[in-house]
């Protein structure tokens, strides 16, 4: 997929997040979501900063919103939607698994939890969300979980 460029487009709000991913000890697939104080859940994300590449925009906000370092896997496309702000916003996602880090809460994210794919599906508030957990399926799916 091309990038969307530094500065997005259109005037667009440009961010990146990422789908966690692991295997539970039953051999499940589970999938981290975040519960946002404004009471949503979501996957890890937030807004690139000025001159950052989207992918780094996506580990930075995945650590500082879960506690864990990522390791980025394949793209999964992106999502468009208008903020709560009125403004339009595009979100570039990627399958992610954890490499290093604890789980930690702060302003912005005060709960994490390890879901698995059709529990996270109901508990993610967001149609646009539910829409990139079944691209990282998909993509899990395809590529015999070697998504990351």
């Amino acid at each position: 997929m091309s990038g969307l460029g530094k500065a997005g487009r259109g005037g667009e709000v440009r961010a990146a997040g990422g789908v966690l991913w692991r295997r539970s000890p039953a051999g499940q697939t589970e999938v981290l979501v975040v519960h946002r104080p404004r009471d949503d859940w979501s996957f890890p994300k937030g807004k690139c900063e000025r001159d950052e590449d989207d992918l780094a925009c996506a580990l930075r906000e995945v650590e500082e919103e879960t506690g864990y370092v990522a390791r980025p896997g394949r793209e999964l496309g992106f999502s468009r939607y208008v903020d709560g702000r009125g403004r339009p916003k595009v979100v570039r996602w990627w399958a992610m698994t954890v490499e290093r880090g604890e789980p930690t809460v702060n302003d912005e994210v005060d709960e994490l939890r390890w879901l698995p794919v059709d529990e996270a599906a109901r508990t993610l508030s967001y149609d646009t969300d539910r829409h990139v957990l079944r691209q990282a399926v998909s993509l899990l799916d395809a590529l015999g979980d070697a998504g990351s």
